[in-house]
């Protein structure tokens, strides 16, 4: 028994587990909430390129000293402006309009990061996140942005559920569409700079989705599925923490791993009930 609590209390014995710790469960909580309007919407392709499109920002905080958060704040709240700008007033289509603007400030980005001596470390904690190097100054932040990104999504939770299932029933209600359509963009910009420091630019993308589709996989209900999305979001954090300490793996991509294990399961099972269900379907005969 002592073993076992020793195992369970060991990693988190240091301060920047702890802090490491706090920040996977945020991260682990907001994530999957946002993330069931992204996989509902069938947004994930502009989730994952507005990770990759904020890496000017990123990289140009980098350089300067701020914090990460800083540029990427604003190039992915531009960024998402821009392309929903594009989108509604020319005849480009919105995935055109995405593919555009994400090569082009993915392309600026990697050119900054070259031009610089230690392009290879500092691509490398860009892209795969330094949950580990999260300082106290950086909790303070994020934990201030994913207030705001819950309270933001509770207080229009009624126009946000109308928008992701009825559009046409939204604009028919007279709600204000195209501002409510921004302001989600903007939401997930946040969400995502949230996200950089615990799994980074490549990985950000899985933390919206995964646990958002895992936990539609068990009800079609939305609170329900942001419920269940935040509690597989930081058991998945906390679990991959634990992978990461003792498999002396890089944390980030642990707790994805994690993630997606469990997707794969519930997905196993929920296939096996289905198959059982249609199997025991007694068969009608037509006349």
């Amino acid at each position: 028994m002592d073993n076992l609590l020793g195992l369970l209390l060991n990693p988190f014995s240091h301060a920047f587990m702890l802090r490491g710790l706090w920040a996977a469960l945020l991260v682990g909580f907001v994530c999957p909430i946002l993330g069931t309007y992204v996989v509902l919407r069938g947004m994930s392709f502009f989730g994952d390129a507005l990770a990759h499109i904020i890496l000017p920002g990123v990289v140009i905080s980098f350089l300067l000293g701020w914090p990460i958060a800083i540029g990427a704040l604003l190039v992915g709240t531009l960024a998402a402006l821009g392309i929903g700008a594009i989108s509604q007033r020319t005849e480009i289509r919105e995935d055109a309009a995405i593919g555009v603007v994400f090569a082009g400030a993915f392309a600026l980005g990697v050119a900054l990061l070259s031009a610089q001596h230690s392009y290879a470390v500092d691509l490398t904690h860009i892209l795969f996140g330094d949950l580990l190097g999260v300082s106290g100054s950086d909790l303070i932040l994020l934990t201030a942005l994913g207030l705001g990104v819950l309270l933001t999504i509770f207080a229009l939770y009624k126009e946000f559920l109308v928008l992701s299932f009825d559009p046409v029933l939204a604009t028919t209600l007279r709600l204000p569409v195209r501002f409510l359509s921004n302001l989600l963009l903007v939401l997930l910009a946040v969400v995502i700079v949230i996200s950089l420091q615990a799994v980074g630019v490549a990985l950000v993308l899985a933390m919206l989705v995964t646990p958002a589709s895992t936990a539609r996989l068990l009800t079609r209900r939305l609170p329900y599925m942001m419920a269940g999305g935040a509690a597989i979001g930081m058991l998945s954090s906390l679990l991959g923490l634990y992978l990461s300490y003792y498999g002396d793996i890089a944390s980030g991509p642990a707790i994805v791993l994690v993630e997606t294990l469990i997707f794969t399961l519930v997905l196993a099972v929920v296939s096996r009930r289905k198959l059982r269900w249609l199997k025991a379907r007694p068969v009608r005969e037509g006349n």
